[in-house]
């Protein structure tokens, strides 16, 4: 199961659940033929691949839009990803939902962030 499947999965899954809604509702609120309770479980544990087709219904049943789907930041799940594209993709997701000074401000900050790290780093390997 890749990573991304089982983030999508338990976004799902929290979503439902903040909504109060059964595995079986969503599957019923789809209005999909052959969408069930099992097949969400199987969606939401990230054990099957979903098309965008299943993820718009899905989307649809949950009431929400592509930008609440993809919101891994609740999951809080950066420590738990080996990938550096899928993590840099997931920051990627969530500066495009903020305004142009916010992300001038996170690439500045993280200029000088990793220019103070590298002089840290070269300063240590002088003393050697």
């Amino acid at each position: 199961m890749s990573d991304l499947l089982k983030f999508v999965g338990e976004q799902l899954r929290m979503i439902r659940l903040a909504k109060g809604l059964s595995q079986e509702q969503v599957a019923e609120r789809t209005g999909k033929e052959g969408m069930s309770k099992s097949r969400i479980s199987d969606i939401e544990s990230g054990k099957v691949n979903v098309t965008l087709k299943t993820l718009e219904s899905l989307m649809h049943a949950l009431d929400i839009m592509p930008s609440e789907l993809f919101d891994f930041q609740k999951l809080g799940i950066e420590d738990g990803i080996q990938d550096k594209q899928m993590l840099l993709d997931l920051h990627r997701i969530t500066l495009m939902e903020r305004s142009i000074d916010e992300v001038k401000y996170v690439v500045r900050t993280t200029k000088d962030f990793l220019n103070t790290m590298d002089a840290k780093s070269s300063k240590g390997n002088k003393r050697s």
